[in-house]
């Protein structure tokens, strides 16, 4: 994929972050605040379809997703890619970079996206200074570990229909609760080709599971996405209740 994306210094003062108005994320104190706004680097965006971080690498920077959708993914020898997970605004990217050797996945953009960029040879003053912040990446880690529970109990044990409900339910609750989807915007920016790559499913059958899907009402398939209908029914379907909107931390 092309690496079409753009570094800027900072444009968008933490002080003034959208994200810290919405009331799925916990507040920071005065210190915390002041103590991210310095650690911010700039802002990286890109177009949909940009790699922001590349799997063997090792990145000077982490990213906050700010705006945009994008996934996580490994590409095995023969080009066949499996999606681990998907990233939305509160995200944190690149972890890995800065406390293993190098990356073990990459991340590309499904929409334009905007990241915060933080300095990665800092992190260790949040350790050392800043317990709270650390513990929020602590959350955070553990909470990408729950979500990957989740995802391999799905390819494991669900069906091709269940497997298909769970995912397109699971992206509208992150959509929702990170102000990218509401009553009104319902559009999850996924193809055919990314939910066959996620669920582990030829494009064959994913086209006849969404198409069972979209005959029952829940979804409604347009370009490159789906509007979805009835997420109450694909929940149903899938046998998964979201958890409850616990308030979440970002860095």
């Amino acid at each position: 994929m092309a690496n079409d994306f753009r570094q800027s210094s900072v444009r968008l003062s933490c002080y003034s972050c959208p994200l810290r108005s919405m009331s799925h994320f916990r507040r920071f104190s005065e210190d915390e605040l002041d103590f991210v706004a310095r650690f911010k680097r700039g802002e990286l965006s890109t177009d949909a379809g940009a790699t922001v971080v590349v799997e063997g690498t090792n990145s000077a920077h982490l990213y906050t997703v700010l705006e945009g959708w994008g996934f996580r993914y490994k590409i095995l020898e023969d080009g066949r890619r499996q999606i681990l997970n998907y990233v939305v605004p509160g995200d944190l990217v690149g972890l890995q970079g800065a406390l293993m050797a190098e990356m073990q996945h990459s991340v590309e953009a499904l929409t334009p996206m905007t990241l915060c960029m933080f300095e990665r040879s800092r992190l260790f003053t949040l350790f050392e200074k800043h317990a709270s912040l650390a513990y929020d990446l602590t959350w955070l880690a553990a909470r990408e570990e729950s979500i990957l529970d989740e995802h391999l109990l799905s390819i494991g044990r669900r069906t091709a229909l269940e497997r298909a409900a769970y995912l397109l339910a699971f992206l509208h609750e992150r959509g929702r609760l990170t102000g990218l989807l509401d009553e009104t915007r319902r559009y999850v920016p996924v193809t055919q080709t990314h939910v066959a790559d996620t669920l582990g499913l030829s494009i064959v059958h994913t086209n006849k599971t969404l198409r069972r899907l979209g005959d029952r009402g829940m979804i409604r398939w347009l370009d490159r996405g789906c509007d979805v209908l009835d997420v109450e029914a694909l929940c149903e379907v899938a046998n998964w209740r979201p958890d409850d909107a616990l308030v979440r931390p970002f860095i």
